[in-house]
């Protein structure tokens, strides 16, 4: 339960309490006719059944309107029908004053305010008109006092929604701030392990060509032939991982340009020709969003590299007003769409769902395969 929510259970058990310690009093009391006190108990009943299935719901919704107004003149009907039949009656204004400020604007609270003191002064000058001096003076400071009363009230409510908002506010940005330290740890983390295998199995796929060929420059040898082709081959396949495991990629490129590269080091990786294509209007997105969108378009080159057999590969990075949305096709042989997918595919499901993307495969022999990732911005 939010402070502020507190704050309005406790005006309204403040106001339940009151109400049936009057009722109450009113029935150990003597000195009243019997029909007065019913008269009296049905309509502080009245008034405790209308607040807790009509009030309550506007306070709670804060509708300073017509409904809320109408619900107020009841009450105070009520209340004077209770006063007029057990003058008791008068202390339920204790309950009614904060009602009054949480139900309609202040200067309509205020002339209400002052309209409920005047209802025991105009039961009381039935009964003793003398005495109307003093009940106007016992009015004014009891009108004083509950316009205090009341803006003291709404003032309370106002810092407790004020605070309640803060600490909203507060959560989100820690939850936002434990957000973007997770993901500078995987960043850090990933681009960790893009220099060590660069600094590595790259470089050392690299030396073994060298020395290879250094032996044998003609590669005459065919065992010495294979193995370059597969230190080639090897070497690729590294740097496609540092390629998608560093973020630099998009540190000092905008996403078309980092998809266009990537697709260009498909093509002289593979010698598969790679073409790529933007429409929409180019917008900003969350870095988040672009990480996503480009490690998708790596890895759907790397699956049609490895896999694919493809002769021609097409991007599509479209731009939509309420999404962007990217399409890799090859002409390849395809795979059994019902075959366990591997962590390449699987990867890019999970990553898609973090930004709450939708992943789409299709795949036959014939048309090769589609993968389109589209995600909301």
């Amino acid at each position: 339960m939010s402070e502020s929510q507190s704050s309005y259970w406790l005006w309204e058990l403040f106001f339940g309490v009151t109400v049936l310690a009057v009722a109450v009093a009113m029935v150990i009391v003597d000195g009243f006719e019997p029909w007065r006190r019913a008269v009296a108990l049905a309509a502080i009943g009245a008034m405790l059944l209308l607040h807790l299935l009509v009030a309550r719901r506007l306070i709670a919704r804060d509708a300073e309107n017509t409904a809320a107004l109408l619900t107020l003149l009841t009450q105070l009907v009520l209340f004077g029908v209770a006063i007029w039949a057990v003058p008791l009656a008068t202390w339920l204004m204790f309950a009614v004053i904060p009602v009054i400020f949480q139900m309609v604007a202040v200067r309509l609270a205020v002339a209400l305010v002052v309209v409920a003191n005047l209802i025991p002064v105009g039961a009381e000058l039935r009964n003793d008109p003398g005495g109307l001096g003093m009940d106007l003076v016992v009015a004014a400071i009891s009108t004083g006092a509950g316009i205090c009363i009341g803006l003291w009230i709404l003032k309370t409510l106002r810092e407790s929604e004020q605070r309640a908002t803060l600490i909203t506010e507060l959560e989100a940005s820690r939850a936002e701030v434990a957000r973007l330290s997770h993901e500078a740890g995987v960043a850090a983390e990933r681009t960790r392990l893009a220099g060590e295998i660069h600094d590595t199995l790259a470089q050392g796929f690299t030396s073994i060509i060298t020395l290879v060929q250094a032996a044998d420059p003609g590669l005459r040898d065919e065992r010495l032939a294979l193995a370059v082709r597969t230190a080639r081959e090897n070497l690729a396949e590294s740097r496609a991982l540092v390629a998608a495991l560093s973020p630099i990629a998009l540190a000092d490129a905008s996403l078309p340009e980092a998809v266009r590269r990537s697709a260009a080091r498909f093509t002289e990786e593979a010698g598969v020709p790679a073409s790529v294509r933007i429409t929409g209007t180019e917008c900003t997105l969350p870095t988040r969003v672009e990480v996503v969108l480009l490690r998708a378009a790596q890895e759907a080159l790397t699956n049609a590299r490895r896999h694919a057999g493809a002769r021609e590969v097409a991007l599509l990075l479209a731009y939509a007003p309420a999404s962007v949305r990217l399409v890799v096709r090859d002409d390849g042989r395809g795979f059994p769409l019902g075959a366990a997918e591997g962590f390449g595919l699987s990867g890019m499901r999970n990553r898609a769902s973090q930004v709450d993307g939708i992943l789409t495969v299709h795949s036959n022999a014939d048309t090769g395969t589609t993968i389109e990732l589209e995600i909301p911005t």
